[in-house]
């Protein structure tokens, strides 16, 4: 387990951000076992789903149960107007303007590593933990965020917004273990969610029908919907309820079987047109859109000293997408020029890209354009300078 030092376990009091599920359990376990003075926090950020259930009491009944079993203190803190303002009306504006935003990324940097941390501190805390797969190391004159042990659970891509501070701070017990073992240890340990399935969807809000969701606050303007390349190349081949619903790269739920005309393969959203309210889509899975190699984003939070030159690192532009070499220029406006070795799929704005040495997470920023338009911003932010 990655600790700042000095840290003796005895004399440190952690609170864990404890969410009900099996990952949080476990890292205020393993601190227990380390013999840390250990207490939980459970967070309510959102309200009832729309069947008039609260989903957070039942998550908030098994944080209870897990701390009954361990034997420590549970408090429990209200943070959904928090959230609704500084992560979910972000959330909304993006989809409004077009983008395809990253709510983790956001709820990492504004309540858990923020007002979560700063009513931990209120609490008496002396550190923070959360069940996120990722590693603090502290050997050296500063402390670097590092991917987790496990691969296929590596979460330091939606930590990567987080101030170095904050992490600096943080205990992440998990980290180092791979989720089998994970699993493995809660129901060795008597926890009764060993068996608790992972959480997915928007983060705090969880799984639902995200389109109708999304029209409970937000209105789409329809428009039609148009080939990009081949033999059907503009014309129009169904109509859309709004450039909201729809993402780059986007394959399921275009509704688009059965063109005339067209091969009987998947359609992919290639291009959103504000400006007419025209969705763009291809056959194409090598589609100019689909492959783009240069974006820029920002502005950059750095987790190192923000270089003042173009360097090499690796990237990457969605969680689960493999890292892939690039160079990196810094702007004289706080953004960054990202160019690629090869291709990665769908850079959508409004995601974020982070910036990797190895397992050692540099930074991150969030996209605003990819291919040609970031190309002539870019020149156009050179320029300035």
């Amino acid at each position: 387990m990655s600790v700042p030092a000095p840290s003796v376990p005895a004399d440190t009091r952690v609170i864990v951000g404890l969410s009900g599920g099996v990952d949080s359990s476990v890292a205020a376990l393993q601190l227990v076992e380390a013999g840390y003075q250990v207490e939980g926090l459970f967070m309510f950020n959102w309200g009832e789903d729309e069947a008039g259930r609260c989903q957070a009491a039942d998550d908030f009944d098994d944080a209870a149960a897990v701390c009954q079993v361990l034997d420590i203190p549970l408090h429990r803190v209200d943070f959904s107007a928090e959230y609704k303002t500084r992560v979910f009306q972000y959330f909304l504006d993006s989809y409004a303007a077009g983008r395809t935003p990253n709510p983790d990324v956001l709820c990492n940097r504004e309540i858990k590593f923020d007002a979560f941390m700063h009513h931990a501190e209120r609490l008496g805390a002396d550190l923070i933990a959360t069940g996120h797969y990722a590693r603090m190391d502290h050997t050296g004159n500063t402390p670097r965020l590092l991917r987790g042990q496990d691969p296929n659970k590596d979460q330091s891509y939606f930590l990567a917004a987080v101030p170095i501070t904050a992490l600096a701070h943080t205990l992440f017990p998990v980290g180092e273990i791979e989720k089998s073992h994970v699993r493995a240890m809660a129901k060795a340990a008597g926890l009764p969610i060993h068996d608790k399935p992972d959480s997915t969807g928007v983060c705090f809000i969880g799984e639902r029908d995200f389109e109708g969701f999304l029209r409970q606050y937000l209105s789409g303007r329809a428009g039609p919907v148009r080939v990009s390349g081949g033999p059907l190349d503009g014309r129009v081949i169904a109509e859309h309820a709004g450039l909201i619903y729809y993402t780059i790269g986007q394959r399921r739920g275009l509704g688009l079987g059965g063109v005339a005309g067209a091969a009987a393969a998947p359609w992919y959203v290639v291009d959103k047109d504000l400006t007419s309210d025209t969705l763009w889509v291809s056959q194409d899975t090598h589609h100019g859109a689909l492959e783009q190699t240069q974006l820029v984003a920002g502005p950059a939070h750095w987790l190192i000293e923000p270089p003042a030159r173009a360097f090499r690192c690796e990237a990457q532009v969605r969680y689960r997408q493999a890292a892939i070499g690039c160079r990196v220029t810094p702007l004289a406006d706080g953004r960054i020029e990202v160019v690629f070795d090869r291709p990665p799929r769908a850079i959508t704005p409004g995601q974020y890209v982070v910036l990797y040495d190895g397992a050692h997470c540099l930074g991150s920023a969030e996209i605003s354009h990819a291919g040609a338009a970031a190309r002539a911003e870019s020149t156009t932010s050179e320029s300035i300078a």
